[in-house]
């Protein structure tokens, strides 16, 4: 259901700690729809995308776990009381994957560019996201430079 559960220091300088949120904000599925400010952290051309991507989650989660489930909990949160989630919802999509290069829009550092890998435990379901930038590239230095500097605000 997009639940962090843990994260490096680099990973929470980049986006924030994920793993602070409570109750269906737990969700990153349900926090896009509820919560606009979650979408700060993403580069503005992907937030179409991006909203697909979690409503076609939450509808494959949802058909595997069926009723009472978590993914049932947040659909019927969401549903009729967002307008973008209920239409997108109505468009049953399903099926729909991450890109492998994701963008993101730091506050201090602008725009950074990532690979995602993406490594899956089926007995779980648990997912370890491991993002990396090419050697040399700008979004490789902004990375080294988030490293150092962590979660400052620089002036």
């Amino acid at each position: 259901m997009g639940e962090t559960l843990r994260q490096t220091p680099l990973a929470v300088a980049l986006t924030g700690d994920l793993t602070r949120f409570t109750g269906r904000s737990r969700a990153i599925g349900y926090r896009w729809f509820a919560d606009p400010s979650t979408r700060t952290i993403y580069a503005a051309q992907e937030h179409a995308f991006l909203g697909r991507l979690w409503v076609s989650g939450m509808r494959e989660v949802l058909s595997q776990r069926g009723r009472p489930s978590r993914a049932a909990e947040l659909v019927d949160g969401l549903l009729g009381t967002n307008a973008e989630f209920t239409t997108l919802w109505e468009r049953q999509e399903v099926g729909l994957r991450p890109r492998g290069a994701k963008r993101f829009a730091h506050p201090e550092l602008g725009e950074l560019e990532v690979e995602c890998q993406t490594l899956v435990d089926p007995a779980s379901t648990h997912s370890l996201l491991v993002y990396t930038a090419a050697p040399g590239s700008e979004s490789y230095e902004k990375l080294e430079l988030l490293g150092v500097i962590g979660q400052q605000t620089l002036r």
